[in-house]
């Protein structure tokens, strides 16, 4: 029987020095609304309600106290490994919905925390935009296939008027004049044109039979 008293009383205790934060009355409503981290040893200051923008997310539950028995370093801040170059973005689409990123900071990068925070949306957001880059890059870029023509002065206006969508005149080359009739000196062209051909890109079409071989 005091075994069992003394284990309780153990238990009342571990409870108590973990909600000890919240015993402490708020000085002017301060200490329930704002929250620090330490992320990899960055200090971040944000607000209750900005961390729980995503109901769902680590964050969240973090800051309610919920089942996540955290470390704290000796301010008070929640201690998480994790790396805090990628924490500011994180932060911030919180803050305003809105992903925001340095040209040089890597969506990877981002992803990875995006999905050890558990945030739904910006997981979804940064997956969206990695596709899209990852379609641009896969584009193949057009080839051109060029014709050379050949003409006198007087039909070069009505080819060049003439020609066919998706061809372009590339250049104008003068020869000379072939023949000589007195007066009708006709000078020659060679007119050069050009078409664009676009294929799709290989990655794309190799897709579905490497995902069947898998």
């Amino acid at each position: 029987g005091v075994r069992m008293r003394m284990e309780g009383r153990e238990e009342m205790q571990g409870a108590v020095g973990l909600r000890c934060t919240w015993d402490i009355p708020p000085a002017a409503g301060t200490q329930a609304k704002w929250v620090r981290l330490n992320v990899g040893g960055t200090v971040f200051l944000t607000t209750r309600q900005t961390l729980c923008r995503e109901q769902k997310s680590f964050l969240c539950r973090l800051c309610q106290g919920e089942e996540l028995q955290s470390d704290r370093d000796e301010t008070g801040a929640y201690l998480i490994d994790r790396d805090p170059t990628y924490f500011g973005p994180i932060l911030n689409f919180l803050r305003h919905g809105k992903l925001v990123l340095d040209k040089d900071m890597a969506e990877e990068g981002i992803l990875e925390e995006a999905e050890f925070y558990n945030i739904g949306p910006l997981i979804r957001i940064i997956k969206d935009r990695m596709e899209e880059k990852d379609y641009t890059v896969t584009q193949v870029p057009p080839k051109h296939v060029y014709r050379v023509l050949q003409c006198q002065e007087e039909e070069l206006t009505q080819m060049v008027s003439t020609m066919s969508d998706g061809w372009r005149f590339e250049q104008l080359v003068n020869i000379g004049s072939s023949y000589n009739y007195g007066n009708e000196d006709q000078t020659e062209f060679l007119c050069v044109v050009s078409k664009e051909l676009y294929n799709s890109p290989n990655g794309l079409s190799s897709e579905p039979s490497h995902k069947a071989k898998v």
